[in-house]
């Protein structure tokens, strides 16, 4: 496992975020929107994953609305992309339990990227292509069929079970 749990505000995050394109507002000390989340640092924080779950009546998005959504992944590290996509989906599969039925999503802009192949990463980890955003970002899913098996990451505990006597 490559992983280790962050936070939305952990300096080392932020700096990889704002070398990522789609970073708005480069500087803020947050990056990730509100709302369920998890964010994931490389133990030498050169790649950096966001999964966004957000609350079903705050999607505005007619394609997949119950999907959890990879916000950001920068990888600057040696490790293969695609190898750091499957680790953090097996990673949100374990922070969330309950997978939604529209998987997980992605955007990317093509205009943005070197590759002539957009998401060739996420291709390679079982993303397909299922069409364009009013902008014209590429939207890549994830079917649930398609995930590997949750798995912790570095640095989480299991949550605490405690027997109430009566």
């Amino acid at each position: 496992m490559n992983w280790y749990l962050s936070h939305q505000a952990d300096p080392r995050a932020v700096k990889l975020a704002d070398r990522h394109y789609s970073r708005k507002h480069i500087g803020t000390p947050q990056f990730m929107p509100p709302g369920r989340q998890l964010v994931l640092l490389n133990h030498d924080a050169t790649a950096l994953w966001g999964t966004s779950w957000p609350i079903l009546r705050c999607v505005d998005r007619p394609w997949c609305p119950t999907a959890w959504m990879c916000v950001i992944f920068r990888n600057e590290s040696p490790d293969l992309a695609s190898e750091l996509i499957r680790e953090a989906i097996a990673c949100t599969r374990w922070r969330f339990p309950v997978t939604p039925p529209d998987g997980m999503v992605t955007m990317i802009d093509a205009r943005k990227v070197a590759s002539r192949n957009p998401g060739c990463c996420y291709k390679r980890a079982g993303f397909r292509h299922i069409g364009y955003t009013r902008k014209g970002l590429h939207i890549l899913q994830l079917l649930p069929g398609d995930m590997p098996a949750p798995a912790m990451p570095n640095g989480a505990t299991y949550p605490l079970l405690m027997e109430v006597s009566a």
